[in-house]
């Protein structure tokens, strides 16, 4: 069994600033920055066997390419059952249009649909016993937080690799949107700090 879910890749220096928002809140483990992403549709378990299938009706997920831009901070979970910091994404019809045709792609390979409605974010942290004034005071240190526009030029297949240092991902397949690069996209490399403090 193989852990599966589509998202889409991050560019990489918006990767390494949302990296760079990591701290400021005890217990927190943030996500590192190479496996940041905003995911389209978690799949859960799945039989190795049937990957051919789903990566078949993947590739038939017909879209255009689209800017996104990433705006405001949030969290998932009340009090001290706060659980997830999270980044989220500016109304886009273009990113829900995405989401529904993955969806489709998804439900035709036979999975089950989808019971939760689709919440467009990037997930910064998961937390266990989360401190509420230090997340209070997290958001709103960071609540003017909005990126550049940039390109969503297509989305992927992910494998979750479960450890004791949490998840890591690894991109199983690519798909390119029309007007996007005609070459797979390439798994996220860890990051360097760019020249200089980092802080211009």
């Amino acid at each position: 069994m193989i852990r599966l879910f589509v998202a889409l890749p991050l560019p990489a220096e918006l990767r390494f600033r949302l990296a760079g928002l990591a701290g400021g809140v005890p217990g927190a483990r943030w996500v590192e920055a190479e496996d940041l992403h905003l995911t389209l549709r978690f799949i859960g378990e799945v039989d190795e066997g049937r990957l051919a299938d789903l990566d078949a009706e993947l590739i038939r997920v017909d879209a255009e390419a689209f800017p996104l831009v990433l705006d405001g901070v949030g969290h998932f979970g009340t009090g001290r059952n706060i659980h997830t910091l999270w980044i989220g994404a500016e109304r886009n019809e273009a990113l829900f249009q995405l989401q529904a045709k993955v969806e489709a792609a998804v439900l035709r390979a036979g999975f089950p649909p989808e019971p939760r409605k689709f919440a467009a974010h990037v997930t910064l942290a998961r937390l266990k016993d989360g401190n509420p004034e230090r997340v209070m005071r997290f958001l709103a240190g960071n609540n003017l937080f909005r990126s550049l526009p940039f390109p969503v030029t297509g989305f992927a297949l992910y494998r979750s690799h479960l450890g004791r240092g949490g998840a890591r991902y690894e991109i199983v397949n690519a798909y390119s949107l029309t007007g996007g690069p005609a070459e797979p996209l390439e798994p996220p490399e860890p990051l360097e700090p760019p020249e200089g403090d980092g802080l211009s």
